[in-house]
């Protein structure tokens, strides 16, 4: 199932694609980090997110 969550850092909307990958609106790719934490792994920076919550939440 595809959640998405807010990055803090740029406004981009994030859609997850794994539990511990997502792409945001602009075509990156976002490693969790933590729960509201996430990398750019197209430039290296770290991001703040929203909440990026794990599957046995719901």
């Amino acid at each position: 199932m595809c959640k998405s969550f807010m990055d803090m850092e740029d406004g981009d909307l994030c859609f997850t694609t794994s539990d511990n990958m997502a792409m945001d609106s602009e075509g990156h790719m976002m490693m969790r980090m933590g729960d509201n934490m996430a990398m750019d792994m197209d430039s290296g920076e770290l991001h703040m997110v929203s909440s990026w919550g794990d599957d046995d939440d719901e």
